[in-house]
């Protein structure tokens, strides 16, 4: 066997630094055109690299300075005619704004689409609590022409002041906050940083909206998972390739900070600036769903069902049987298609429109579900109470215990049953006075 000598490992480096992709630091110096050999040109291990790769010579964007400091800010433009997936960006300008209205049941009054802006931060932990700082954070715009995506980015710690001042600044111009999971988490955390920087806090006037409550209600009952990523792929076709995983996010700012290599970056300001051209594409989707409900573009019987559900919590009875109708013609699975039975049953029950109720309960009362004691249960009460028809009641108290023996059914059958004690003890003592008179 030949012996590998030094001149074939720098050959093969060579070769692998010649792929796009096989190293990674950007390269130093290009190579000379007067036949000097250059620093490219030397072995890789005697090739002077650089200590750091700052931000603003790697990444797109510039540093920005204000009064409290330095920071760094990206920017991502999307025109019109971009598709995210199945969605057209040029659909987010024509929303009308009355659209909030309807997710948020009126607390949120109609806004233009240019004062909406959508939020999404990348944290130095998962956890939160005080000592978790938000080293970058996203914003996206509904502008002329297209979508914008800004990047806030501190280059390290001393830099928190000047972005969170930046950020401040350019929130005061919009007036709708739109975030995925920002209640329990982005809005809390970023709260902390300004309290602790002695900074007003902008979000205060906003009004918020928290997508993920949205869309969960309308996606649950379908998707095996409501986040971001998988409604991305499932709702709007769109598969997301090479992602960072946000658990690796700390990992790699810290990393960032550690080797001052700034092209570690590149994964991480990708990944933030997809969730939230993500997370406006989902709010075209789910507002006008909220909006008109008779009228939504849904295809799956789940959906409709989730929506119904929604619109019963609400009060909003006669959109919310429509939608159980649609749900229920639509084929459902036969946990879903019960489920939806019983709580159109529920509806008809608030309505007074008995003879719907009814039917609806037979239904569940001649198969076997999880519904079948509660309809069976409803149906001893109509014949208790509406038709004081006894027998038929203690009939179907007790098929129903049948399968639950709990003791709110024994207590039902006895009270029946000494009904009809009473009532037959009555009837006799009415025939024994008829007869002897």
């Amino acid at each position: 066997m030949k012996r590998i000598q030094r001149s074939d490992l720098d050959r093969l480096r060579r070769k692998i630094q010649g792929v796009k992709g096989g190293r990674m630091e950007p390269g130093n110096t290009a190579s000379g055109n007067n036949g000097t050999t250059t620093t490219d040109s030397l072995p890789y291990f005697q090739q002077e690299k650089p200590n750091h790769y700052h931000a603003e010579q790697v990444l797109d964007g510039e540093v920005m300075e204000n009064q409290w400091g330095r920071y760094f800010l990206s920017e991502h433009f999307y025109p019109g005619d971009h598709r995210h997936g199945n969605f057209d960006v040029s659909t987010l300008a024509t929303l009308p704004g009355e659209l909030l209205r309807g997710i948020s049941r009126d607390e949120i009054p109609p806004h233009d689409p240019s004062r909406w802006v959508f939020l999404d931060t990348e944290t130095t932990g998962l956890a939160g609590g005080a000592g978790t700082c938000a080293f970058l954070v996203g914003v996206g715009t509904i502008e002329d022409g297209g979508f914008r995506v800004r990047l806030f980015f501190m280059r390290d710690f001393d830099e928190e002041a000047a972005m969170l001042a930046a950020l401040g600044e350019f929130l005061q111009w919009r007036d709708v906050l739109v975030t995925y999971n920002g209640k329990s988490y982005d809005v809390p955390l970023l709260e902390t940083r300004y309290r602790l920087a002695r900074k007003p806090f902008p979000f205060e006037r906003m009004h918020h909206l928290d997508l993920l409550h949205g869309a969960r209600q309308l996606w649950k009952l379908r998707m095996e998972s409501c986040k971001l990523t998988h409604l991305e792929y499932e709702v709007l076709g769109f598969l997301r390739e090479g992602d960072l995983p946000g658990e690796m996010i700390p990992y790699y700012y810290f990393e960032y900070l550690r080797t001052r290599q700034a092209f570690r970056l590149a994964p991480l300001f990708h990944h933030n600036v997809m969730d939230i051209v993500t997370l406006a594409c989902l709010t075209g989707v789910v507002l006008p769903a909220f909006a008109s409900p008779a009228d939504a573009d849904l295809h799956h019987g789940e959906d409709m069902l989730g929506l119904a559900r929604w619109l019963q919590r609400g009060k909003e009875n006669d959109d919310a049987t429509e939608l159980y109708r649609r749900a229920i013609d639509s084929g459902l699975p036969d946990e879903s298609m019960f489920r939806a039975l019983w709580e159109k049953a529920l509806i008809e029950k608030k309505r007074s429109r008995r003879d719907q109720m009814l039917a609806i309960c037979r239904d569940l009362a001649d198969v076997r579900n999880d519904y079948r004691v509660a309809a069976l249960e409803e149906l001893a009460k109509h014949y208790e109470h509406h038709e004081k028809d006894l027998d038929q009641a203690l009939s179907y108290t007790a098929q129903a215990l049948s399968l639950d023996p709990s003791p709110e059914l024994h207590h039902r059958r006895n009270r029946i049953e000494r009904k009809l004690a009473k009532h037959t003890s009555h009837q006799t003592q009415t025939l024994i006075q008829a007869a002897s008179t």
